[in-house]
């Protein structure tokens, strides 16, 4: 179990490393986007700090996962932007659909094999 964890941890890390510092440092070429993605991407670049808030988190939490250091804390930081790219891609884009199912439940596979930090959580 504990190799399972360090391995898609740092998978998962190294993905949104590689996805951040690509956006930052425009390694990548802005990919075609087409119909409804097309205008949800325009509204997005509209706003002017929220693809650059969500790659810095990304960023962070690539580090976190890729030096094995608050990963608790980076696991609950990346939630809702791996919700959010599991909707993007089933909505929208669909041929994104595995890589987002692989991080969306590999976050949810790290939560839960550290569950007992977040147990204080949900107490009332």
């Amino acid at each position: 179990m504990k190799i399972a964890i360090i391995i898609i941890r740092t998978l998962i890390g190294l993905l949104f490393l590689f996805s951040s510092i690509g956006f930052f440092l425009k390694l990548m070429p802005e990919p075609t986007t087409t119909g409804d993605f097309k205008a949800f991407n325009v509204g997005l670049m509209a706003s002017t700090y929220l693809i650059p808030l969500a790659k810095t988190v990304e960023f962070l939490c690539g580090l976190s996962f890729v030096s094995g250091k608050y990963v608790t804390l980076a696991n609950i930081l990346i939630l809702p932007v791996t919700v959010n790219i599991l909707f993007i891609n089933f909505f929208l884009s669909p041929d994104g659909i595995p890589l987002a199912l692989f991080v969306f439940f590999g976050n949810l596979f790290l939560i839960f094999s550290h569950w007992s930090n977040y147990k204080g959580l949900f107490v009332q």
